[in-house]
Formats: C-alpha cells, structure tokens, sequence
C-alpha cells in the first residue's frame, strides 16, 4: 500500500514531460507551416523547383520532437548561409571584391547555393550573374545588333543589351564589376555579351584570355568598303558639319593615298586584326559571320552560330520576315514578346552618294588585305 502510495505521488513529475510537449509541437508546426507556406508562395510564381528536408517526418513518441527540431535548425543554418551570400548589389558592394581573378569568381560561382532552390530564388532572383562563355567582339557596322538580337530569342541565350565595353574601356572596374552586369542564368544556358570595338583594341585579345581560354568568340565581317561608308553615315548623323567621306579617306587625293589611320578605314583592314586575336586564342575558337548572308539569310547563319555554341538549333526561318522598308529581316516574335520586332531607326540608314573613283581605289586598297583574311579563316566572304 505504501509503495502504491508513493508510485502516486511520483506520478506528477512523471506526466510534466508530455504536458510540456504539446506546446513544443504545436510550436513547431507552426514553423514548419510558415517553411510550407513560402514553399508554395514561391512555387506559384515559378521561381523554384523543390524544398528538401522540409517535408521530413519525424518519429514518433519524444524522438518525433528530436529529429523536428534537428530538421529546423538544419533549414535555419541553411537560411543563414544563404543570407550571408546575398549579394549586397550594386557598385558599392561589389568595391570590395572588384580585384578577384576570374578563377576565383569561377570557384565562388560554383560554390553559390543551387539557383533553383526557393530562398535563393528569393534572395538573388531565378538564377545566377556570370562571366560571359561567348563574346560578340566585331566588327562595328558589320551586323553585330542584328546577330544579337536573334540570338536573344533562344531559351538558352542570355545576353546583356547594352554593350558594356569592358576589355577596352572598362577594364580597371574588375572581373566582379564586369559580371555584375551580366543577366542571370540557369543551368545549361549560356551567358553572352557584344562589345563590336573589342576586335580593333589591341589589349583585348589578353584580357579576355585571362578571363578564360576557353571563350568562345564571334566576329561579324562585312564588305570593308560598305562598311566604311556605313560607319561614316553614322557619324555624319551625329555630327553633320563633318568633312566629306572622299576628303578623310585620303591623305593626298592627287596621289591616291589612302589614309589608314581613319578608324572607318582601319577597321576594315580585318586580316591585321585578327593576327593579334591568333596569338591567344585558335581559329577554330573564333566563328567569323557573313554580315551580307545575315541579311539574305538570316537562318542560315543563325544555324551556323547556334552550332558554334553547342546550341540545339531553334532558331529558324519561322522566326524571320523580309521588311521591304528596311531592306533586311526582321524577328516575327522579339524575345519576350508577342509581337514583330524590327531594329530601331538608327539602323538601315541610306548611304550617301559616293564617288564612283574613291570607291573603286578603296577596293584595291582592301583587296590584298581581302585574300589573306580569305585565308586566315579559310572562307571566301566574296567582296571582290
């Protein structure tokens, strides 16, 4: 009966633990319907895949509370890290991480938390900034808008529109700086940018190789004499007091000379150009476009491009028409949009009308410099 007596007595301190887990449990369902919640907040807008160790069940009987809050603590240290690898955005926050090799940006990329997760997808958007794999360096007035604006309309392009001019302007902001204007990719797509007058900057060829050996380059040649005349039409629109095109591309008219230190006539000498683009990077490495099969046909270079890249072909004959007014071929459907897209004024200007002779006596000048670029790339683009 004693013994009863005191068995009695101890049962209180017996039923404290159950009495106090109920309120643990409720305490951590709540948490773990808060993580539920966001879970499909973030699921209904598309910006993430999956969640694991959310959805764990624990055990049963004092080991279910155990292993619940070992699966909290586990998502808040996950939360933490991802907080801490938020970035701060902007110039100011990327100050101190501007001298970072590309090696090392590549290893932090590689170590960023998976872009498909829900939290990251809140904190740092679909995705993740990184350096360019592929460059549109030239050639200015050869097509390159054009070519890029295509290229936007693959799923697996991400390109950034402006031209960031990095490895020749730029250069001393940092390779975080540089990526930092990149868009944002997902796994499997590729990461572009156009700068047409890299193909002309000496010290570019160097730099993008530091960045990476591997960089794939592209180069939009056209027809160095219209080319010329096109970079010239531009200029005269900007600043329509300047001397006439017969008068800046010769150093002596009467004797025929023609003036190579004009940017609208040394950019085209292609072939110099490319000798110090060779000493870094193989000529496979580098695919050279048909500014005039670009526009007769658009697909059929788009094809090429794609390939180059590693791309399935998508880019087809579907996505184009011939606009008559502009005389080149517009997208039916622009990236992101419904509707057909054409490239803006700026773009399809008439030439003005240039003497029969100065034209004539530039196409002698390129001609030599015309069949050894012929050969460099073992294609005959046909301007002579």
């Amino acid at each position: 009966m004693g013994q009863r007596l005191i068995c009695c007595l101890d049962a209180p301190s017996a039923l404290q633990p159950p009495l106090l887990l109920p309120v643990r449990r409720k305490l951590l369902l709540l948490c773990i319907m808060l993580f539920l919640w966001l879970y499909m907040f973030y699921s209904c807008a598309g910006s993430c895949a999956s969640v694991p160790g959310l959805a764990a069940r624990p055990a049963a009987g004092a080991g279910e509370a155990t292993a619940t809050a070992g699966a909290h603590g586990e998502s808040l240290q996950v939360l933490s890290k991802l907080l801490r690898r938020a970035p701060s955005g902007g110039a100011k926050g990327l100050a101190g991480s501007a001298a970072a090799s590309p090696s090392e940006l590549r290893e932090e990329q590689s170590a960023a938390p998976d872009p498909t997760s829900p939290i990251s997808s809140f904190f740092n958007g679909s995705g993740t900034k990184k350096l360019p794999q592929a460059i549109i360096i030239g050639v200015k007035k050869g097509g390159t808008r054009a070519l890029l604006e295509f290229l936007r309309v693959h799923p697996d392009i991400r390109a950034v529109g402006a031209e960031p001019h990095f490895f020749d302007r730029n250069y001393e902001q940092g390779f975080a700086w540089y990526r930092d204007l990149m868009p944002r990719t997902l796994d499997g797509q590729i990461t572009m940018e156009k700068t047409p007058s890299y193909f002309v900057t000496k010290e570019a060829p160097a730099r993008i190789s530091a960045m990476s050996k591997g960089t794939k380059l592209i180069v939009v040649v056209r027809d160095p004499v219209t080319r010329a005349i096109s970079d010239y039409t531009q200029t005269l629109s900007k600043k329509p007091d300047i001397p006439t095109f017969e008068s800046l591309t010769f150093k002596n008219r009467t004797t025929g000379l023609i003036d190579t230190s004009w940017s609208a006539i040394q950019i085209g000498i292609y072939a110099k150009h490319l000798e110090n683009w060779l000493l870094y990077f193989p000529i496979g490495q580098i695919l050279f476009v048909s500014g005039e099969r670009l526009i007769s046909d658009p697909a059929g270079e788009l094809g090429r491009v794609q390939d180059f890249l590693g791309l399935k072909r998508i880019i087809t004959d579907k996505h184009f028409y011939f606009n008559k007014t502009k005389g080149f071929p517009c997208l039916k459907k622009a990236e992101g949009s419904s509707k057909p897209h054409c490239l803006g004024k700026t773009k399809g200007r008439t030439h003005p009308s240039i003497d029969r002779e100065v034209v004539q006596r530039l196409r002698e000048f390129y001609r030599p410099f015309n069949m050894k670029f012929y050969q460099m790339t073992g294609h005959d683009f046909g301007w002579d």
